[in-house]
């Protein structure tokens, strides 16, 4: 059995990283979305679509990376228009993945089963406030995985994030 699970990944947490544990312990693959893959950069979106790919795969094992794959996904203005998107990019699924009401609805009446991801400390764990915490100077390197610190830090997030 095949899952979906999209997010943007700005950057790839410890949340982020539960949310692909548990998916994979109900599937036997999992299709990873990179959601607004043509957004440019910008404060919200600060990280490329390779780039969110690559933090991803330096902080996964490799038994995981065997059972998955990863596809950007662009937004579109249309929401049904969006999932018929998807439909096209990635295989075939039985499973969506998602938290988000509104992909949760528009699943739900295509018969595709829907599966809310439990929280890792939500309040912590979100792309904003890590992105919030590097451009201040405080800690945050204890939010995200090895793979995405390293990342982060050799690629000059800090000052990224601080020019946008």
């Amino acid at each position: 059995m095949n899952g979906l699970l999209i997010g943007r990944f700005q950057p790839f947490h410890l949340g982020h990283l539960a949310a692909l544990e548990y998916a994979l312990s109900t599937v036997d693959n999992l299709w990873i979305g990179l959601g607004s893959s043509n957004r440019p950069c910008e404060k919200n979106n600060p990280f490329s679509a390779d780039e969110r790919k690559q933090m991803i795969l330096d902080s996964i094992d490799d038994s995981m990376k065997k059972r998955i794959q990863i596809y950007p996904i662009p937004d579109l203005e249309n929401h049904i228009k969006w999932i018929d998107l998807i439909d096209t990019i990635v295989p075939k699924f039985d499973i969506v993945f998602t938290n988000d009401d509104l992909t949760k609805h528009l699943y739900s009446k295509r018969n595709i089963k829907v599966l809310s991801i439990p929280f890792t400390n939500r309040d912590v764990l979100s792309g904003t406030n890590i992105r919030d915490l590097i451009i201040s100077d405080q800690k945050w390197d204890d939010l995200v995985p090895m793979g995405t610190k390293h990342f982060l830090n050799s690629n000059s997030a800090k000052q990224r994030l601080k020019n946008l």
